[in-house]
Parts: C-alpha cells; structure tokens; sequence
C-alpha cells in the first residue's frame, strides 16, 4: 500500500497535520494536494486550532517536478495541480480556527503561497524560501506572487521572482513575510506551544480579526471602519465577548473554552 501523504493527529485542542513525503522533500503532486485539503476538512469539531508542520529536512519543495516530466499535457497536468493547490489554500483561508504553520529546511514554489494563507508562521532561521519558478520557465501559483507582493513590494518581489533569489527565514521575517523566526532547533516547540496559545484564546473573535487584515488592502478606511464596527458587535454578541467581559470585570483569566 501506498504511504499516506499527509498524517493527522488532535494534539489536544489543536489539529496538527504533518505532510508526510519526506523523501521527496514533501514535493506537491496530485495525491498530496488531495490528502491536505481532506486532512483540512477532516478537522475535528472539537479542536481550535490548525498546525501545519512537514516531516524530514524540508517542509516543502514546491510541485514535483519529476512528474512533470511524464505527463503526456504538461500545460494541463501542471494546470490542473495549480487548481487542486488553490483549493487547499482556500481551505486554510476559510478554516473556521487560526493556522499555524511551523516551516523549515526549504519552502519553495507552491509553498511560498502556502505561508501567506496561514494566520502565523513560525519560521526556523535557517529556512531558504525561494519562489524557484524562474528556473522552470514557469510563472507562479499558489498565491506566491501575491504573498511576495504583499510582503515585499513590487519592486523587490519581481527581484526576487525574476532572478531565482532566495530568503533566509530570518531575512522573511524582516520583510514581513512570516510572522515569527527562531533558532532551527526550537521551530516544532515553539510552533505547536503558539498553536495551542491561540486554541486557549477566543478563536471566533480572531477569525474575525483575520477577515479584517486581509481585507484592509482592498478597502478605503471609511469602508474598514464600517466592516470594524460589524465585527466587534459580532464579538460582542458572542459568548466570546460575554465571557472576556465577565473576566475582566472578576479579575480572572478568561475561559474562552467554555464560551460556547
């Protein structure tokens, strides 16, 4: 039998899914693809936070480019896995509970676009993230071109798309590209300690938050003070905000848990 691509396991209260291709330095193809979006949609209700981790010295390398080679349509092989990635991405998009991402090793193509999807990554320093799309005569997908974008500007992005280039993590995360970067050995502990931070906080009020971010680019402020303004009477409505209040008010710690 085939080795399952992706494992999944409740740590808890978090939903840790490990891409599990190390040999292939967890290279994308299509039973990859398929395996996250069902570990994405598998998720146990009970469970308030998404870790995304990869086993072996990379945490992903991009599509699987020996597979390329076969394919009778490149355009439409490639094509179609390009779809498959998206709808994975749009998974971790509309995850109902933060997502973490604890990347390492090399993170390229595909998976460049991957980080930009996921609420917090938490980078080991060492990390080499390059877009790699250049190499192949290939422009981008996986959102990687809008998450460079976005992160670094234009005029850097294109540098770096244009020329093969490569960040280190720590690199990435002064530009604004991952949330977070520690030492090489201390990525895993401190990925899955942030994932269960946020599964303690208040997960529908920072699922909110993450709507409010993403869209603050494409909206003038008039319009963002109006989705503001929605949002917290949203959270306010919520249990979440019930009980926040309540603690404040008792002088304890919050148990965001129990709030419905």
């Amino acid at each position: 039998m085939t080795r399952p691509r992706v494992l999944t396991e409740s740590d808890g209260d978090v939903w840790r899914i490990t891409l599990d291709r190390p040999e292939a330095g967890n290279a994308l193809d299509p039973a990859l693809a398929e395996a996250l979006a069902d570990a994405l949609t598998g998720r146990p209700a009970e469970t308030r936070a998404v870790l995304l981790l990869g086993n072996g010295p990379r945490f992903c390398v991009g599509g699987d480019v020996a597979s390329f080679a076969g394919a009778d349509d490149l355009g439409t092989f490639v094509g179609q896995l390009a779809a498959d990635w998206h709808a994975v991405v749009r998974r971790i998009l509309d995850c109902p509970v933060p997502v973490v991402a604890g990347v390492h090793g090399a993170v390229a193509g595909a998976a460049v676009g991957l980080l930009a999807a996921c609420d917090v990554v938490v980078c080991a320093a060492s990390t080499t993230i390059r877009p790699a799309y250049g190499a192949l005569g290939f422009s981008p997908d996986g959102g990687s071109s809008w998450a460079l974008t976005r992160a670094l500007g234009a005029p850097r992005a294109l540098e770096l798309m244009l020329t093969n280039g490569a960040l280190t993590g720590t690199q990435a995360h002064e530009l604004g590209l991952v949330g977070r970067v520690v030492a090489d050995d201390d990525l895993q502990d401190a990925a899955t300690a942030l994932a269960h931070q946020l599964a303690a906080g208040p997960v529908r009020a920072m699922v909110r938050t993450r709507r409010l971010v993403r869209g603050a680019a494409a909206h003038t402020l008039d319009e963002h003070l109006d989705d503001e303004a929605r949002s917290i009477r949203e959270s306010a409505d919520d249990p979440e905000g019930r009980e926040g209040v309540r603690a404040f008010v008792e002088k304890r710690t919050p148990n965001f848990r129990s709030a419905g």
